[in-house]
């Protein structure tokens, strides 16, 4: 990363990549995939999700090898090729970032109400998020940044201690045969469950200025591999655990340690850990608002994002607001109608990367 890239605080440090890899995109999968993905594969939920893995980690591997192959940053390669058409792209990003955002949001509005209010809530208690994240969204992509160094200990602690209070009752027998599921049944859990997994298309923002030097491509792809055995590792627990009733059982991360022996006589000491990825939860909900911020200042060639930040914030809360009561029909167009929207911009987009040219006016001016 060059010295006015730094001062900027334009892209997040390698590091800080990494661990936002395998730190904070778990988060995404900690809910609602688990149960998913035992709906969808009949059980052998580890087969999809590996796929699902492997798919990212050969997207990302991609991408990797695009940034390594020139010293321009990827805005510079686009506007070398798009020049003012550049926009169009950004544009079609913060729409889908805006689309992206629709089922995390949900989910987390029903987490909310079923761990944390005994009592039915108020209509608005949800609205306490959308503050919090319109701070974050004001913040840009160096936010990110931060929280993925924060993130190595507010979700690896918490996590960590909640899998060790769930292997006690988790029984692995009811895994095998791995691999055993219909071949049919696994790729329709992998379709369906494509929206909980775009992780390369939550990268692509921290590498719009991000400057590849040697090492960086192996610090990201192991930081990636960390994440994807962690979540393996959480979804081979949570079915150990509740086997065939395991599609029933949503907020994955929030029930897997209820049953620690310990819990009867100290109490519900693995909702503290719960709580703490909650934290974490919640800057994951904010990131394709905050993605879409960021984008649309860009757009507007602003760095003041206060007014993208309040506009998102405010249309985020008011569609929560009104659509809640129908998730389901949400949810039934996201893994229909939509998935190739998330198929081809989490997927297929990432790889044009390799095309874009190697080097730029702005580079060689530099040089």
């Amino acid at each position: 990363m060059n010295v006015a890239d730094r001062k900027t605080n334009a892209s997040p440090y390698t590091r800080q990549i990494a661990f936002f890899c395998a730190f904070l995109l778990p988060m995404g999968k900690l809910m609602e995939a688990p149960s998913l993905l035992a709906k969808y594969a009949k059980g052998d939920l580890l087969f999809p999700a590996l796929i699902q893995f492997v798919l990212q980690a050969l997207v990302l591997f991609c991408v990797v090898l695009a940034l390594s192959s020139s010293k321009a940053t990827l805005h510079e390669r686009l506007v070398a090729v798009f020049g003012k058409g550049t926009s169009v792209v950004y544009a079609v990003f913060v729409l889908y970032y805006l689309l992206s955002a629709v089922l995390p949001l949900l989910d987390l509005e029903k987490f909310v109400y079923a761990v944390y209010f005994d009592t039915a809530p108020t209509t608005f208690s949800f609205g306490f998020f959308f503050l919090v994240s319109a701070f974050i969204t004001t913040k840009g992509i160096k936010a990110v940044g931060r929280f993925a160094d924060v993130c190595l200990f507010l979700f690896l602690v918490p996590f960590v201690a909640l899998l060790f209070m769930s292997l006690f009752e988790a029984d692995f027998s009811v895994l095998l045969p791995i691999f055993g599921t219909n071949p049919q049944e696994s790729l329709r859990a992998v379709v369906k469950t494509a929206p909980h997994f775009s992780d390369v298309a939550l990268l692509l923002p921290l590498f719009l200025h991000f400057r590849y030097e040697k090492g960086d491509g192996v610090k990201i792809m192991t930081g990636y591999g960390v994440g994807a055995g962690l979540c393996l590792l959480f979804f081979a627990v949570f079915y150990g655990i509740f086997s065939t009733i395991a599609p029933r059982e949503h907020y994955a991360f929030s029930k897997i340690a209820q049953y620690f022996p310990a819990l009867s006589v100290v109490g519900r000491i693995d909702l503290i850990f719960v709580y703490l990825l909650s934290v974490a939860l919640i800057f994951f909900t904010s990131l394709p608002i905050a993605y879409a911020s960021e984008l649309s200042a860009t757009l507007f060639h602003t760095e003041k994002k206060t007014v993208f930040s309040f506009v998102l914030n405010l249309s985020a809360f008011t569609f929560v607001l009104f659509f809640n009561r129908l998730y389901d029909s949400v949810y039934a167009l996201f893994t229909g109608p939509l998935v190739p929207i998330f198929v081809f911009i989490s997927y297929l987009l990432p790889c044009f990367c390799l095309f874009l040219p190697k080097s730029t006016d702005k580079e060689n001016a530099l040089a």
